[in-house]
């Protein structure tokens, strides 16, 4: 329980005690809003480094050069605890966002935080607004900035893999932008396999290969959902694969 405590105090000093670095960051976005987005996830980068000490939590990352140095990139990774969020911007190249689910938006100071990392809000009941979200997407990744989706939908409690979404997609599909498939193992031990305890764990990240769009088949192409979801099982190890359980 102790790992939770300070878990949980540090963020509150973080989200408070250091709201006036808002301010500061607001007052760079207005002079050059490339420069806040590169401070802020400065700031968040190392925050998230504190919180993984405080936890325990051990990454071991396989492929990370597969990830272009020059060019924004679609991430698509596997769902299973909050910490892969804070695990993948850790490791992330460049500037990033992360699609959340729309509930993320209505906490105030963590909001803010997230609008200066270009994380996207998804309103999974509303089509309409849905699109617009993926929209802006495209536009950051026209821009230079990636973004990062899980196309489960929702943390997935089980083996294996849920459904992916083809629509979530769209971004490399409207961009061409090259998709990094990612395979989160070992994050659910943190936290949510035994919650409320945060417990030491030895995390595995593998970033595969990028994959171009336009070197696919015509089928790919049609469900380049599945087709990514496949990429990452395979790099999934064999007590993993299976039918999975969402939370």
């Amino acid at each position: 329980m102790i790992r939770l405590i300070l878990i949980g105090l540090f963020l509150f000093l973080y989200l408070i005690v250091f709201s006036p670095a808002l301010l500061v960051e607001w007052i760079i976005g207005k002079i050059n809003p490339t420069a806040r987005s590169k401070s802020s996830l400065w700031l968040v980068q190392h925050a998230f480094g504190l919180i993984l000490f405080l936890a325990g939590t051990k990454i071991e990352v396989r492929g990370r050069e597969h990830i272009p140095e020059d060019k924004p990139v679609l991430y698509v990774g596997n769902h299973r605890s909050y910490f892969d969020i804070v695990i993948g911007y850790r490791l992330i190249k460049g500037e990033c966002g992360f699609v959340a689910k729309k509930e993320m938006e209505k906490i105030l100071f963590l909001r803010r935080w997230m609008k200066n990392l270009h994380c996207l809000f998804l309103d999974r009941s509303n089509i309409k607004e849905g699109l617009k979200t993926i929209l802006t997407g495209i536009d950051y990744v026209k821009n230079g900035i990636s973004i990062w989706i899980f196309p489960e939908g929702t943390r997935n409690k089980g083996k294996g893999m849920l459904d992916f979404k083809e629509g979530s997609m769209k971004i490399a599909e409207k961009t061409g932008c090259p998709i990094i498939p990612v395979a989160f193992t070992g994050t659910a031990e943190i936290f949510e396999s035994h919650i409320p305890w945060v417990k030491r764990s030895h995390v595995t990240v593998t970033f595969g290969e990028p994959i171009d769009i336009k070197a696919l088949d015509k089928e790919q192409k049609k469900f380049l959902g599945s087709y990514t979801r496949q990429k990452i099982l395979d790099m999934l190890p064999e007590d993993m694969k299976g039918s999975g359980e969402t939370v």
